[in-house]
C-alpha cells in the first residue's frame, strides 16, 4: 500500500496494532504460566482480559472507518515475543525469571505506548475524535501496565533475583 496521505498512515498503523494485539492474546497465557509470583502471574492475567477489550477497541474503530484491520504481520512485535520466548526456554532461578519475564513484558508495553500514541494523535490530526478517545483509553491502559510491571520489579522482584544471585 502506498501512504499518501495521513490517513494512509493511521490505517497503516491501526493494522499494526491489530496484528501485535492478536499476537499478545496468544504470548500472555504463556508468560503467565511462566511466572513464578503470584503477583506477576496476576498481571499477566489481568492484561490479557485487558487485551480482549483493546482489540474490540480497534474493530469499533476500523469499523468506524470502513475499512479492514487485515495487514501485514507486525514483524517488531513478533520479534519482541520471540525473544520473551528464547527467555522463557532459558534455565533460571525463579526470581531472575520473574525479573526476566518483567523485562520482556515491559519492551512490548512501551512498543505499543509509541504505537497507540502516534495513532491517537493521528486520529486527532485527521478529526476522528471518537477513535482518538479509544486509542487514548488503551493508551491509558498500556501506561498504567507498564507502571504495574515497574511496580513488581522494583517493590520485590529484582530485590529477590539480587538477593538469589548473592546467596548462590
Amino acid at each position: 500500500m502506498k501512504l499518501k496521505t495521513l490517513r494512509d498512515l493511521f490505517v497503516e498503523e491501526l493494522k499494526d496494532l491489530y496484528s501485535a494485539e492478536k499476537q499478545i492474546l496468544k504470548a500472555l497465557p504463556k508468560m503467565a504460566k511462566a511466572a513464578s509470583s503470584a503477583e506477576l502471574r496476576q498481571a499477566f492475567t489481568d492484561h490479557l482480559e485487558q487485551t480482549r477489550g483493546q482489540v474490540e477497541r480497534l474493530d469499533k474503530i476500523f469499523e468506524q472507518l470502513d475499512t479492514s484491520s487485515r495487514g501485514k504481520k507486525c514483524a517488531a512485535m513478533e520479534g519482541l515475543i520471540d525473544e520473551g520466548k528464547q527467555l522463557m526456554e532459558e534455565e533460571a532461578e525463579d526470581a531472575v525469571m520473574d525479573a526476566a519475564l518483567i523485562a520482556a513484558a515491559q519492551k512490548v508495553e512501551h512498543y505499543e505506548i509509541a504505537g497507540y500514541g502516534c495513532a491517537r494523535t493521528y486520529a486527532r490530526m485527521l478529526g476522528e475524535e471518537q477513535a482518538a478517545r479509544l486509542l487514548q483509553q488503551t493508551l491509558e491502559e498500556e501506561a498504567h501496565t507498564d507502571k504495574r510491571l515497574s511496580a513488581l520489579a522494583e517493590g520485590f522482584i529484582n530485590a529477590q533475583a539480587a538477593a538469589g544471585a548473592a546467596a548462590g
